[in-house]
């Protein structure tokens, strides 16, 4: 059994450590955080055994054979570099870096860290682990309606609209300097590379809605890709849409293809069209649990397969910079009005 740590207890790692404790191959022993009262709770939530305040004194006394890395993207540098240097394996949570530089330093201390001590790395980008995407891609594998030519996915989460906007559940959003595509959009971006292949090509409007908060919080996102296929995320976090779950499948999606096309609403029904023929009702399995139809339990049943059989993660390091590269074309795009290519 693998024995793992977590560094973290802030509102998102509730869903990192209830999907540990459903893969019979991993045993989280410890949690750490500043705050004692949340180190405390996480461990009851992860079925933990000890809690420190202190993540150094915990790796050193637990001696993990992996960290799950649950916390704010500027600590990421030098929690990373430790781990990778004691030769643990490591799991980060996105964002995973303040800028592309500083994850770039991450991945690349990660590299020398896994050729000197043989310690692993992969990023927790979980929406690529979302169910509609992994049938998705199938779909497209299969040919069931020829190669995909455009992907329109429209967002509108609601949280982010007023005076109170994210205090209830991510009061950090307020003060990142860059938001809606630092924060979110680097999801969608990682999603539609799953699906469409590597971007060439970036334009990209943003702006802020709510002046309580210091980054983009809306914007539309124009991507060309390698293979000729085009997508556009027209996004904002103020705005509200009439669903039950707006942060569910985070909007509603539509693939164009060369024999028909595909849709999904915001309660995850997915339906085909071929070209000439009625649209049906897509069957596969998704539920309603945890977070994002049990994505965050995917990610980590991905990370723990692969690591067991020695195969590569699908969001390794450098496949990741090629997502924080795009992240930064759309931002160097926002601010200068042109097209930038990669």
């Amino acid at each position: 059994m693998l024995k793992g740590v977590g560094i973290g207890a802030g509102y998102f790692s509730r869903f990192h450590y209830e999907a540990w404790t459903r893969i019979p191959e991993v045993k989280i022993v410890a949690v750490c955080d500043l705050s004692e009262e949340k180190a405390r709770a996480a461990m009851v939530t992860a079925g933990a055994e000890r809690c420190y305040t202190d993540w150094r004194e915990m790796v050193e006394r637990e001696k993990p054979d992996f960290v799950d890395i649950i916390t704010p993207p500027g600590t990421h540098e030098e929690i990373c570099g430790f781990i990778g240097a004691s030769g643990i394996h490591m799991v980060c949570q996105k964002p995973l870096a303040p800028t592309l530089e500083a994850g770039e330093r991450i991945v690349a201390a990660a590299r020398a860290a896994a050729k000197a001590t043989g310690a692993r790395f992969m990023v927790h980008e979980n929406f690529r682990w979302q169910p509609w995407y992994r049938k998705m891609r199938d779909i497209r594998e299969r040919g069931d309606i020829g190669a995909f030519t455009h992907l329109y996915m429209r967002t509108r989460t609601g949280d982010g609209w007023g005076e109170r906007a994210y205090l209830d559940r991510q009061p950090f959003f307020r003060d990142y300097p860059r938001l809606l595509i630092f924060e979110t959009g680097v999801h969608f971006v990682d999603t539609f590379r799953f699906l469409l292949g590597e971007v060439v090509e970036v334009f990209a409007h943003l702006r802020q809605l709510n002046p309580v908060i210091k980054g983009e919080d809306a914007g539309q996102v124009f991507l060309r890709f390698a293979s000729g296929a085009t997508a556009i995320w027209d996004a904002n976090r103020y705005n509200e849409v009439v669903s039950p779950s707006p942060r569910y499948t985070f909007g509603e999606l539509r693939i164009d293809a060369m024999q028909g096309h595909l849709t999904l609403d915001t309660e995850s029904n997915m339906r085909l069209k071929r070209l000439g023929e009625p649209e049906q009702t897509v069957d596969y399995v998704r539920q309603d649990v945890n977070f994002g139809s049990d994505c965050v339990y995917a990610t980590q049943r991905h990370f723990v397969t692969s690591l067991l059989a020695g195969t590569e993660f699908e969001s390794n390091g450098d496949d990741y910079l090629k997502t924080l590269r795009v992240v930064e074309a759309i931002y160097a795009s926002a601010a200068t009005g042109n097209v930038v290519k990669l």
